[in-house]
């Protein structure tokens, strides 16, 4: 262990581990999709990092616009109006397309601030109280987004916020063993009836909104069956409920559009953003809100305020973002590469046996492990890896120069977006050849 690692252990707390275990990688540089640690060994950026390195590591217009912000303004509080803090609101509000025209952007630091935000607009624009959201989601770690998250990093929050529903949202793969599917079509007819009940057990004049991740990241890349999210919107509109779509991990061409919404025929109320609006840079997040729900606070006091709202660097950071977004191509490059990593992936889960599916949708993809295809037994239970099974598969990767990280029985491959067909090709090999060795894990 290096000085470095052995000084971060010792001064540092680590997310989401137990201390005692951890040996941190000495990272010493950073460039384009990879970055290299302090032996000198590169490897594949296979996870984005966070799913939030969208163009990589090293890029000189966001790096240049950072540095002329901070030597021209590098703080004012976000009571006042400077240009980059009104040019960012105005490219975010156009990004999000024609359905948030007249709508308003407020400024956080992250994605849990984000949501934590949109719960307080849902409920102020409402005067409800109740907030739905899916189980086998992630939402973030502050308290109101801890409650909002269906999976275990919730369970540390609790008993939490009142008020706080959890729904079943699409996972046929996992669906219960009496649900016959036969189509898409199927699929959604049978988590829409679920979702519906649900609202008239809680009483849909007491629900503020439903938040849903548009595209479903670290519980499993779990894509909308069709007609799922449109489905959820008429039912939001039909009971004046607000449709939130969390498009932190999802956004900014992750899945080969602007926001993911885009490409399922709906209509959100309220998009949260982070990750992709900066790329890491420097953090950055927020709520992109409706027109009628901006409106709404024109003779009414907001109770929403950070210090660091809009802060001037974070908003030059992200008009660089979404200028380089345009000038590298990005949108046609998720297309092609999105297709490549799509049919590899397809060829590796009927190649290799411990693979029970692939989900992919642009550069956003999962595999999911099992022990037997057949039975679909997973080869890490909920909520743990006793064995150390997806354990060794993450570090047969990283052995070979692939990184990325795993949550339950799966990995994400989720690389920058600037990545060439080259690239790709030679991590995917990686990829190919240790499962050949997980096969008879």
């Amino acid at each position: 262990m290096s000085k470095i690692s052995e000084m971060s252990k010792k001064y540092n707390l680590h997310s989401w581990s137990a201390q005692g275990k951890l040996n941190p990688m000495t990272v010493t540089k950073a460039e384009g999709i990879y970055f290299w640690d302090d032996e000198g060994n590169k490897y594949f950026d296979m996870s984005s990092q966070l799913v939030n390195s969208n163009l990589g590591h090293g890029n000189r217009a966001i790096i240049e616009a950072i540095k002329a912000q901070a030597e021209k303004m590098a703080f004012v509080g976000p009571g006042y109006a400077i240009d980059v803090r009104s040019e960012a609101a105005r490219k975010l509000v156009e990004f999000a397309g024609p359905h948030f025209e007249g709508g308003k952007v407020f400024f956080t630091n992250a994605g849990a601030e984000a949501n934590e935000n949109a719960i307080k607009f849902a409920k102020a624009f409402t005067g409800r109280w109740k907030i739905f959201s899916m189980y086998r989601s992630y939402h973030g770690a502050t308290f109101g987004a801890s409650a909002l998250n269906g999976e275990p990093r919730r369970w540390i929050a609790e008993p939490g916020v009142p008020g706080f529903i959890h729904f079943d949202g699409p996972y046929a793969y996992r669906a219960p063993k009496a649900c016959k599917f036969n189509s898409e079509e199927d699929v959604t007819a049978f988590y829409l009836d679920l979702l519906e009940n649900q609202i008239q057990y809680e009483d849909p004049k007491a629900i503020a909104a439903i938040f849903v991740e548009t595209v479903v990241g670290s519980n499993g890349v779990l894509i909308p069956p069709k007609g799922y999210l449109k489905g959820v919107g008429e039912l939001c509109a039909r009971h004046g409920i607000l449709l939130v779509c969390d498009e932190v991990m999802a956004g900014f061409y992750r899945t080969g559009s602007k926001f993911a919404f885009m490409q399922f025929d709906v209509r959100p109320d309220i998009v949260t953003f982070a990750k992709g609006s900066t790329c890491g840079y420097v953090p950055l997040g927020g709520v992109i809100v409706k027109k009628e729900i901006a409106a709404h606070f024109d003779d009414r006091k907001m109770f929403n305020g950070l210090t660091y709202s809009a802060h001037p660097i974070g908003c030059a950071a992200a008009v660089a973002t979404l200028d380089e977004y345009e000038r590298l191509g990005i949108e046609e490059n998720v297309r092609k590469q999105g297709k490549l990593l799509a049919d590899t992936l397809d060829a590796i889960e009927k190649k290799h046996k411990c693979v029970g599916e692939v989900r992919h949708i642009g550069l956003f993809a999962m595999i999911e492990f099992v022990k037997d295809k057949a039975s679909r037994e997973p080869l890490a239970p909920f909520n743990g890896d006793p064995e150390g099974r997806i354990a060794r598969i993450c570090a047969m990767l990283k052995a070979e120069g692939f990184v990325t990280y795993s949550h339950e029985n799966m990995i994400i491959v989720a690389p920058p977006l600037t990545i060439t067909d080259g690239e790709l090709k030679d991590a995917l090999g990686i990829l190919d050849r240790v499962l050949d060795s997980a096969d008879a894990l």
